[in-house]
Order: C-alpha cells, then structure tokens, then sequence
C-alpha cells in the first residue's frame, strides 16, 4: 500500500499511525489474500476489537450526555448508532471504501459499495487506532467522527407498539441474524382462536407470546424477547 494511500486517509480521520501496518492491515479484506503470494493479516480480528472499542466509547458518551436515560433507552440509541447502516454511512463520510485492498472478485461485484463490508473496514479501522494509540486517542478518534450524530441524539420517551421493529434494529445492532417467527401453539374453536408464537435469534427460542391472531402472537412475543434480551421497561423506551 503507497504511502500517499496511506497518509490521505490519515489526513481525513486526523490520526497519523506509528505502527502503519495495522492500517494496512484494517484496510485488508480477506479476499486480497488471495491476490498476493506473502502472509499478510487482513481485518477480521482488528473488527472483533473495533466493535467493542465502538460500543464503549459510545455507550459511555451516551451514559454521560443522558443521565436521566434509563437503561432501555441509552440501550436503544447505542443500537441505532453502531448498526451496519449506520457504519456503513460513516464509512462512506471518510470514502472509506476507496481505500480498502479487495480480491479482484470482490471488486467486480461492488465490494466497495457493499454495506457490510464497508461497517466492518470501519470497524477494523478503529480496533487498528487503539492498538496503535491506545485507548484516549481511539476515544478521540470515535467521538469526533460520530459529532454530529451524537450531537443529534435525543431520547425517546415513547415505545413504539411495534415491538417486531424494534427487536429487528436491535438484533441487526448486535450483527446477529435476523429474527424468525414461528407459531408453536393454536388453541380453541376457528371463530376463538388462540396462537402461541415463539421468537428466535440465531435459533434460540428468546421470547414467546400468545393473541387472537398470528401477528399479535408475535407482537408479545418481540416485546417478551426484548425484555429477555435486557430491554427492560419496554413500554416507556
């Protein structure tokens, strides 16, 4: 990677590294591996790192900047800001993707556009600034390129009734997959029907609920879930 490479994106995020091969390293996709013949890391471990070094740089903010938040709140606003989509967007403020070194396959399918990718490069890029900088300077880093998303936050002092969207943003936060009903119980005659409907994320059961229709039963079932999940205080998040 030139060093003009380099020293553009170090320019934009106002971070200049000792060690640049942890920038490489976070602009590396595991497809390029294939492209070179030498041992080179790319950015999956450096993302395992930056998710959590994202998560407690915001979630401390948020705790500090909203002390009467209680804790589904603060929960809710940290998921709506460390979400694929989220990242992806604060990727492309700094045109991230423009960086990243991809396998040519990667490439021609639009990698450098892909939302996914372009979350997970951001996150590698700051699990690479704490390990070169150390925890003040990665705090640094994160709170100035997330200003005016935290400066636009507020507190939401009511639940939406549609529980189903909220675990949905919260799971998707979390990078797991995508909830999946399923209606494990009817009861009673056709005109008195009563449904059970379960919830589950990554395929464990975390929530089930019961209604006079099928999507109801689902409903109390994501409202459960998130409870089960932490969200405590549901109805005033």
């Amino acid at each position: 990677m030139s060093l003009e490479v380099v020293a553009g994106l170090q320019e934009i995020i106002a971070y200049t590294f000792e060690d640049t091969s942890l920038l490489c390293a976070a602009l590396t996709h595991r497809s390029y591996l294939n492209e070179v013949e030498e041992v080179i890391p790319d950015n999956q471990r450096l993302e395992f790192l930056g998710d959590s070094v994202l998560g407690l740089v915001i979630a401390s903010d948020l705790y500090a900047r909203f002390p009467e938040a209680h804790e589904g709140q603060l929960s809710t606003m940290l998921a709506q800001m460390v979400c694929e989509p989220s990242l992806a967007e604060r990727a492309r403020e700094i045109d991230l993707g423009s960086f990243l070194r991809l396998g040519r396959g990667e490439e021609k399918s639009g990698g450098r556009l892909r939302a996914s990718l372009l979350a997970d490069a951001y996150e590698a890029l700051l699990g690479a600034i704490f390990l070169d900088g150390g925890m003040l300077e990665a705090e640094r880093v994160i709170l100035q390129l997330f200003q005016n998303q935290l400066a636009s936050c507020r507190v939401r002092e009511h639940a939406p009734t549609d529980f189903k969207s909220r675990l949905q943003k919260l799971v998707q936060g979390a990078k797991l997959e995508a909830p999946r009903y399923r209606i494990a119980d009817e009861n009673g005659p056709d005109h008195e029907k009563l449904f059970v409907a379960e919830v589950l994320v990554d395929g464990e059961a975390v929530g089930s609920g019961e209604g006079r229709s099928k999507k109801e039963a689902e409903q109390r079932a994501a409202e459960r879930a998130l409870k089960a999940l932490g969200i405590k205080s549901v109805e005033s998040v």
